[in-house]
């Protein structure tokens, strides 16, 4: 855990320094193989991301109950080097996927842009946690899309603010990510985008990056104990 220790030390001697300052450790993005790809499967193998962040803390900065269980999740994919995940789709899961290609074409059109789609981004070389955003805009934006139910599109619609469940996963994006701006873009066949432009929250972000450490501290523990248990040293 040594090498983890360094980092989380680093961090906190950083954390009041301003982020953009000479020095501050880059984002890791890699781009050379797609989302749902093997190798995208294998990066985020035991790593926390920030579709799962609500497993970790609440939209309201709460620890989550469901920590424990994440926690268990991770260290099995760890030292097993299996997945937990099955695989399985839902058939509106599958329909969401199908339309990302026209989604994010929709929203280059209307913004004027060019959506840069990548992979995986780590915050750090350290590779302790990541973000898979369904798109770069520029040098201070990112693209996140959902293609949810109609009901669900509808109320976003009507109520013009970003669905809590999606709170955590947005701010966790833009501290990994490094960015300014993440757009909320929810889509529907037949309706019109929603599409919101959601700042970084930095006393939130806070509450993230230290659930993240203390959560990584308990993750490298666990996994310690279980790999002490396959070669019989328990204690």
């Amino acid at each position: 855990m040594g090498k983890l220790y360094t980092h989380l030390k680093w961090r906190k001697g950083k954390c009041r320094q301003n982020r953009n300052n000479e020095g501050i450790r880059m984002p890791i993005i890699l781009d050379s193989f797609s989302q749902r790809s093997t190798l995208w499967a294998i990066y985020r193998l035991g790593n926390p991301g920030a579709s799962s962040i609500s497993k970790i803390i609440t939209s309201t900065g709460a620890i989550s109950k469901q920590r424990e269980e994440y926690l268990m999740q991770l260290a099995a994919e760890t030292v097993s080097g299996r997945p937990e995940d099955s695989g399985y789709l839902s058939r509106h899961m599958v329909n969401g996927i199908e339309r990302e290609d026209a989604s994010r074409a929709l929203f280059e059109m209307i913004y004027g842009v060019e959506v840069r789609q990548v992979g995986i981004v780590f915050k750090d070389e350290f590779k302790m946690f990541h973000c898979s955003p369904d798109g770069l805009v520029g040098e201070n934006a990112l693209l996140e899309m959902k293609n949810p139910m109609m009901k669900t599109h509808v109320k976003s619609l009507l109520d013009g603010t970003l669905p809590t469940g999606y709170v955590g996963q947005c701010q966790m994006s833009l501290y990994v990510t490094e960015r300014e701006l993440c757009y909320f873009m929810s889509s529907c066949e037949g309706l019109p985008p929603f599409i919101l432009e959601v700042r970084r929250n930095e006393p939130y972000i806070a509450q993230i990056a230290k659930a993240l450490d203390d959560f990584w501290v308990d993750l490298c523990r666990m996994v310690e104990k279980i790999r002490k248990m396959e070669t019989g040293k328990t204690a």
